[in-house]
């Protein structure tokens, strides 16, 4: 029985498969017997009760239900159609910071960071006494992060971008994605992540800095014309 083991490559393993293999070698464990020998304990604190069980199980112990084992989503959403339309920015901004807070909780449920925020709002499509409008942007983050302050600072300053005043608005909503396995986080040239505020000041003042640049071409333009 060790002998054929030893011949199972461990990422064959329902639950491990070619997303933890490659970490599990780094540390020396390449076969399901290498595994199945591992401290259940100290794979656990790496990374996380599913690998704990799944040892477990190898050695005879029946601990996973079938729900357990599931991939990791590749977005996440939070949105949702509001009773009463809303036509202020803050109570937009209420929601939308409501929205990030649910969907960074499943972000580090599920042990990810997320590479980028989408943030929309839209009118009714079927409301033909009022105008209709829709608008959404994508925020690429400097850094992975699963930080729901962050995340937050990140959706606030894409919705004021695509905010119009005059609109009742019906429904707002999130998306996280470019997610990544905390245990690949990107981190900077010093391997800290202790600064994650001031890479997003710096970001959204160069976000900012480009677009006073942009306006100030356009004028530019429009002052070489004229003349």
């Amino acid at each position: 029985m060790t002998i054929a083991l030893q011949r199972i490559e461990v990422g064959e393993i329902w639950g491990i498969g070619r997303r933890l293999a490659p970490k599990l070698h780094e540390i020396g464990i390449k076969t399901v017997w290498d595994l199945q020998t591992a401290s259940p304990s100290q794979l656990r604190a790496r990374f996380s009760v599913v690998m704990e069980k799944i040892i477990r199980e190898i050695n005879g112990t029946a601990c996973i239900e079938l729900e357990e084992i599931n991939p990791p989503k590749k977005q996440i959403v939070s949105s949702r159609s509001f009773g009463i339309p809303v036509s202020d920015l803050a109570s937009l901004e209420e929601s939308v910071s409501l929205y990030i807070s649910r969907a960074a909780e499943k972000l580090r449920r599920q042990q990810s960071y997320a590479g980028s925020v989408h943030v929309s709002i839209r009118t009714s499509p079927f409301n033909e006494k009022e105008p209709y409008y829709a608008n959404g942007m994508t925020i690429a983050l400097p850094r992975q992060t699963d930080d729901t302050r962050l995340l937050t600072k990140v959706a606030l300053w894409g919705l004021r971008k695509i905010y119009r005043s005059g609109y009742k608005y019906q429904k707002a909503g999130v998306m996280l994605s470019e997610l990544v396995s905390r245990q690949y986080r990107q981190m900077d040239l010093f391997g800290s992540i202790s600064i994650a505020d001031n890479a997003f000041s710096l970001y959204f003042q160069v976000r900012k800095q480009n677009q006073r640049q942009r306006e100030c071409a356009i004028l530019l333009s429009f002052v070489i014309i004229k003349v």
